[in-house]
């Protein structure tokens, strides 16, 4: 059930499997103040991100892209930097992440 509703998120937002080219997936991030959200397709919602630095948010605000990851398989509750890197690894050697180039909406 909830890998159907991951996918669903992969097509609206025309991810590619993580092994491919990293598809551009339009302007896609939103900024409002100190929050970011991603439209993910859904016509009603957005979903909220984990604040990002300030390194991140100047990138993203000057144009350039960011990557969104999609991984099929859960996240250990509570995973550092270090967990999530090796899920990364493990998600797309097994093809169970999607990926995409996604900007900023300015509008």
């Amino acid at each position: 059930m909830v890998e159907a509703g991951l996918m669903g998120m992969v097509d609206a937002m025309r991810l590619r499997p993580a092994a491919e080219r990293v598809p551009i997936v339009g302007a896609r991030l939103l900024i409002r103040g100190p929050f970011v959200a991603l439209d993910y397709g859904h016509p009603a919602y957005v979903m909220r991100l984990p604040t990002p630095g300030d390194t991140w948010r100047r990138h993203v605000a000057a144009g350039r892209p960011a990557c969104v990851t999609v991984g099929l398989d859960p996240v250990p509750p509570g995973a550092g930097p270090d967990m999530v890197e090796q899920y990364l690894e493990r998600v797309v050697a097994t093809n169970r992440a999607y990926m995409g180039a996604t900007t900023l909406r300015t509008r």
